[in-house]
């Protein structure tokens, strides 16, 4: 099982965890075990086309899985998945 780090605003659709684990041997199979389990994060992580939103970065140790293989990017026992929203802002 992967662990999946939880960033605070998404911590009330986990029911306050700061992780939680999850099973898959892809990262698109962990995050769709989490949404499983907790289904209130599916529009937070995913777009109607099932892909990652775009405003929502996922690492797997320290690597943005996007320079990886995405989605189908393999994930092994003890890897740790980071969850980071992308921020915006300013004047």
């Amino acid at each position: 099982m992967a662990t999946i780090k939880i960033p605070p605003v998404l911590r009330a659709s986990v029911g306050g965890e700061r992780e939680v684990s999850a099973a898959g041997d892809r990262v698109g199979e962990v995050l769709r075990a989490l949404v499983e389990a907790h289904p209130a994060t599916a529009t937070q992580l995913f777009g109607s086309d099932g892909e990652l939103n775009r405003y929502v970065n996922v690492y797997l140790n320290d690597e943005d899985v996007r320079v990886l293989e995405g989605l189908d990017t393999a994930v092994g026992e003890g890897d740790v998945l980071v969850i980071l929203p992308a921020m915006a802002g300013g004047r």
